[in-house]
């Protein structure tokens, strides 16, 4: 298939992009909710096993191959513990110091890592346009990043200790993400890949929020349940589906252009129901969020299609 074929604004890609936008912009409310009695790693953990439970049972129902072989294993760890222990439990843990405006801003952030490890360990060829693009959407970040600076009342160490463990999460998300741009896992079914690593993740999770917190809590609040219900199947299993997919399309960079939006999404959704008001500084960082956003993926595609549509 040809890059003109394959591109971003071919259906296969351009549609579960936009899902995963739109998903992942929401989540950043229910997130916010699921802080409370519950200690944030056994929410994590409640999140992965749905998340997980339900990708088994997609694979199963599709009938792709459960059976991965050690070197599958190998491949799912690797990428399942930074993906779904380290970057969630620090996402998580980030939002106790800093608001979850502030956590989505900063992961827009996340196509800086994704570009260069991209480059560094894949060879991904990076474009001038691509890299113009880049650095006005960046642009577009620094000043959403200064409004929600100036709009909380936060003590400075809490939100120097918040904006560090984003970074790790940010980190964190990276590395998993340019793996699936490997030619090994590009090889191998997201469906049967993601079901394992979201288990690994699982086993993590449940493993932290037990040494740090102790056994399970439980929460009656059935708002608490439907919001975890929604992050588990479809913010992680449905959405997690689509991105790794998008990414073996068209790589780590481009793909994490999903999160430059998400903050934007996430903006829109609290202007409906948490009264939120655009500032100047917002409006003008998601016009050059967007105006580079387009700029950066009209460039040529850094990888092959993927070998299989999973």
């Amino acid at each position: 298939m040809s890059e003109g074929q394959s591109g971003i604004l071919q259906p296969r890609v351009l549609i579960p992009f936009a899902v995963i936008t739109l998903i992942w912009g929401s989540t950043w409310i229910v997130i916010k909710d699921q802080i409370g009695s519950v200690p944030p790693p056994w929410s994590v953990t409640y999140r992965f096993t749905i998340a997980a439970t339900m990708m088994f049972a997609y694979a199963a129902w599709k009938g792709f191959p459960l059976r991965i072989g050690r070197r599958g294993h190998v491949l799912a760890l690797a990428f399942g513990i930074p993906q779904f222990f380290i970057n969630f439990n620090f996402v998580y843990a980030a939002e106790h110091y800093i608001t979850s405006g502030l956590v989505a801003v900063l992961f827009a952030l996340l196509l800086v890592p994704n570009t260069a490890f991209g480059w560094l360990f894949l060879k991904h060829r990076i474009t001038r346009r691509f890299l113009v693009g880049s650095v006005i959407a960046t642009i577009g970040v620094v000043l959403l990043f200064v409004q929600e600076i100036r709009a909380t009342s936060l003590a400075p160490e809490a939100v120097l200790i918040g904006i560090g463990f984003t970074v790790i999460a940010i980190l964190a998300a990276s590395v998993a993400n340019v793996m699936q741009a490997s030619e090994d896992l590009r090889a191998r079914p997201i469906a049967s890949m993601l079901a394992w690593g979201m288990a690994y993740g699982v086993i993590a999770d449940a493993l932290f929020a037990f040494a740090t917190h102790g056994p399970p809590v439980v929460e009656t609040r059935p708002g608490y349940w439907l919001g975890l219900l929604y992050l588990g199947v479809v913010a992680s299993a449905l959405a997690f589906t689509f991105y790794f997919g998008v990414i073996r399309a068209i790589g780590p960079g481009k793909a994490a252009y999903s999160g430059l939006l998400v903050p934007i999404i996430a903006m829109t959704f609290s202007t409906v129901f948490e009264d939120y008001h655009w500032s100047t500084l917002a409006v003008a960082g998601g016009l050059l969020a967007l105006l580079g956003l387009f700029i950066a993926l009209q460039s040529s595609k850094p990888t092959p299609p993927s070998s299989e549509a999973g």
